[in-house]
């Protein structure tokens, strides 16, 4: 059997983690099996569905590295022998209709023209009764005078599947293993909307089967969906795919994920400066592990050991500070070039080294690179090379541009290095502790007042390095500046 899965999000916002996780475990299901991984735009919500979060969806995927073989294209081409792949253009073809109306012709659906205040009044009357809100079947048997009266009355209709009232509907999952319903607990759901449009559980019927879906791996959100789903590929005679409901995934206090706990867009990510593979890696770690609680992957390792029965039942918890965590990770692990190369847009963002030899900036950014947690940290960890004028840290006003001892260690410092022609980090260092050590002064009473005057900060780089990059007018100037600081 040839693999084949599809990610088919209904384009009514921006790509969200969930989102992003059900692709990847799609994505990576059909990588390990040697299958096809398949884009599908399901877009008959006529109100909220936008070309905009067409596009939002396109650039989260495209982003995160997540390629698939067949389906619609950024740039308008398609990819596959099923266009379209958008829903509402297959609507508009008629696909859907003419299974429609079969089911019709059959007696396995029939036109349903309850009003939204009758479908009220029922959910009303069955919460007061202790029963389930769900549509009650009313016009499941109307004769064709009794239609031909409400449709002279201007009543609209919708079309509604009938569900079986007796036995069970079952199926065996990949992650939850066996899955029952009773029958007589489901109810009539919609299959066309008064518009003419299919409904999602009809119409993803329809193109799964005619897709050729193998598997459907989707949020356990949509368990509630199957058994109807099942019951429309059976009144087809069609075989269902093989089911595989993933864990919802919670925030730390185990709820659902919501914007609170860092669910935002896919490339909100982006911008916070995380790394495509880093989100990748931490998404993969949602509700799934490998037998041996691997945490990080090699680039093209996830591909290869991903096993769907490592899917777990339980909730996955979403938290923000491990992905941050893991973000530093891959971080550390780049090179400089590539450091560089992905710095770039969040230096020009924040107006900083623009203009700087390449060379000269690589090295200051690899300076700070072990304490990186995100791209976005960088301009403010580096800022202080490119600025005319030191800002200081609380700490630095109090402990250095208040105290006259850390003044005077200063003074001697600013001496020594104005004499000093071999301006080399070694050399720095060597002077630095000489002088300290003539003056009967621990080095870090020379080191701590240095690194405040240069830099405004208590903490940060490695300092004689950080000297060196600076140059020797730059250093001289900031101490004299840090010296001659008068507290009002």
């Amino acid at each position: 059997m040839s693999i084949r899965v599809r990610f088919a999000p209904s384009p009514t916002g921006h790509l969200h983690i969930g989102g992003l996780r059900t692709a990847l475990f799609n994505y990576l299901f059909a990588k390990r099996e040697g299958g096809t991984f398949i884009l599908r735009i399901e877009d008959t919500d006529e109100e909220r569905s936008t070309q905009e979060s067409v596009k939002a969806i396109y650039d989260g995927l495209m982003w995160a590295g997540l390629t698939w073989d067949e389906g619609p294209m950024p740039d308008g081409t398609i990819k596959g022998p099923h266009s379209p792949y958008y829903q509402a253009q297959r609507a508009d073809q008629g696909l859907y209709k003419k299974y429609i109306d079969d089911l019709l012709a059959r007696g396995l659906a029939y036109k349903c023209y309850c009003t939204e205040e009758e479908l009220e009044a029922m959910r009303k009357e069955a919460l007061a009764n202790h029963r389930p809100p769900r549509y009650d079947g009313r016009c499941r048997n109307l004769t064709k005078e009794e239609q031909a009266k409400l449709e002279a009355s201007g009543r609209k209709y919708v079309i509604r599947f009938k569900m079986p009232k007796e036995g069970t509907t079952a199926f065996d999952d990949l992650i939850r293993g066996h899955v029952s319903f009773e029958n007589k607990d489901l109810y009539d759901l919609v299959i066309q909307k008064t518009s003419g449009y299919p409904t999602y559980n009809f119409a993803c019927v329809i193109d799964d089967h005619l897709m050729g879906m193998t598997h459907v791996i989707r949020g356990d959100d949509h368990i509630s969906n199957t058994p109807a789903q099942i019951q429309i590929y059976k009144a087809f005679g069609w075989q269902h795919p093989i089911m595989a409901h993933l864990s919802m995934i919670h925030g730390p206090d185990g709820t659902k994920l919501s914007k609170r706990h860092g669910d935002t867009s896919v490339i909100e990510y982006k911008k916070q400066g995380f790394l495509p593979a880093a989100l990748i890696n931490y998404l993969a770690l949602l509700g799934w592990s490998t037998s041996d609680s691997q945490q990080l992957f090699a680039p093209g390792e996830l591909e290869k050991k991903f096993d769907i029965k490592g899917c777990q039942k339980s909730p996955a918890v979403f938290d923000n500070l491990k992905l941050t965590w893991m973000n530093g990770e891959y971080i550390r692990q780049m090179s400089i070039d590539a450091l560089y190369e992905a710095a770039k847009p969040f230096l020009k963002e924040a107006a900083i080294a623009q203009g700087v030899n390449e060379e000269k900036l690589k090295n200051i950014i690899a300076l700070e690179q072990e304490k990186y947690k995100t791209l976005k940290e960088i301009p403010g960890l580096i800022s202080f090379f490119f600025t005319d004028k030191v800002e200081y840290e609380e700490d630095v006003i109090e402990k250095v541009l208040k105290s006259n001892d850390a003044k005077a260690a200063l003074k001697l410092i600013e001496t020594a290095y104005s004499a000093l022609d071999n301006w080399t980090e070694t050399a720095l260092e060597e002077i630095a502790r000489k002088t300290a050590k003539e003056n009967g002064l621990k080095a870090g009473q020379v080191f701590h007042p240095l690194r405040a005057a240069v830099s405004g900060r208590s903490h940060g780089p490695t300092l004689f390095k950080m000297l060196e990059f600076m140059g020797k007018d730059m250093v001289l100037k900031r101490v004299g500046d840090a010296i001659n600081y008068s507290v009002s």
